[in-house]
Formats: structure tokens, C-alpha cells, sequence
């Protein structure tokens, strides 16, 4: 099984102890968020969690409490359908040739809440203060939207 992220590589060293191990995750939950919503999903993880699916679906919850109470905080290869684990494979794991010609999750993540913090003349501690919200998720969104979109053209898929 290849694990893209797993919430515990986060959390040993050097993560700042005041947050929750649940920061550890908040990257990957806005990842797999946008996963289900696209329908990206395998047909196990979908059957498995239904409930929680639609909890998510409804911002009763976060993909970051999700995958923390759902699946202890691992998203693997078994957790996505054959298009979404061909796009994490480009675009989620880092130094891959579509991240390197066009971005990598974790770099469009911290650009895009780099960007954020200045413009609100702010700045965040680390990677992992960045919160777990739904106005987080939505600007998120909107950047892998856009990297799909620009994957598809790359991958020839349009």
C-alpha cells in the first residue's frame, strides 16, 4: 500500500506541541475534501464512511477531523478511485514532473496561506497553524480546481 500522508509523520519532531494532533492533518483533509467532492474516491472508502461523508458534505465536519476520526489520519492509494490516485500521484506527492512544470499540493498550500497571512498583515508560525476551517477550505478549493483542471490538459484527459 502507498501511503500519499499519514497526520502522525506530522506530529513527531519538530511539531509545535500547543496544537492538536488534528493540525497535523489539516493539509490532507482539505485535500481529500476536495476528493470526495469530485467524486475521486474509492468505492470502499465511500461504502466504509457514508456517514461521515455526508457529515463532511454538510461542514458538520472537517476533512481534517475526518480523516483523524475515520482514518487515522492515513490517506493511501486504497482511499481513492483510479482518477484520483493518477492526480495525487502528480500533484500531491511533491517532486513529481507536473509539480515541478506546473505546482505540488504543498507548495500552492503554503503559497496560498503564505499569501493570505500577508495580506492580513499576519504571519503563520509554522505549516500547521494554519486552521482547519471551512473559509480555509473553500480559498483551497479553488487552487486544486484550477490544478486539475491544468492536470487534465497535462495528462491529455480534456
Amino acid at each position: 500500500m502507498s501511503k500519499y500522508d499519514d497526520a502522525s509523520w506530522h506530529y513527531g519532531g519538530d511539531f509545535p506541541q500547543e496544537l492538536p494532533e488534528k493540525n497535523g492533518a489539516t493539509h490532507t483533509g482539505m485535500f481529500l475534501n476536495w476528493c470526495i467532492h469530485k467524486g475521486l474516491i474509492s468505492d470502499d472508502l465511500r461504502k466504509d464512511y457514508e456517514e461521515q461523508i455526508e457529515q463532511l458534505k454538510r461542514r458538520e465536519i472537517t476533512g481534517a477531523e475526518f480523516i483523524m476520526d475515520a482514518m487515522d489520519g492515513k490517506l493511501s492509494e486504497y482511499d481513492l478511485n483510479a482518477m484520483g490516485n493518477a492526480f495525487a500521484q502528480d500533484y500531491y506527492k511533491d517532486e513529481t514532473d507536473f509539480g515541478n512544470r506546473f505546482s505540488s499540493f504543498a507548495d500552492d498550500y503554503v503559497n496560498l496561506f503564505d499569501t493570505k497571512a500577508e495580506e492580513n498583515d499576519y504571519e503563520y508560525e509554522t505549516f500547521y497553524h494554519i486552521e482547519d476551517t471551512y473559509e480555509n477550505y473553500d480559498l483551497m478549493k479553488q487552487i486544486i480546481d484550477y490544478r486539475f483542471e491544468e492536470w487534465k490538459e497535462y495528462k491529455n484527459l480534456n
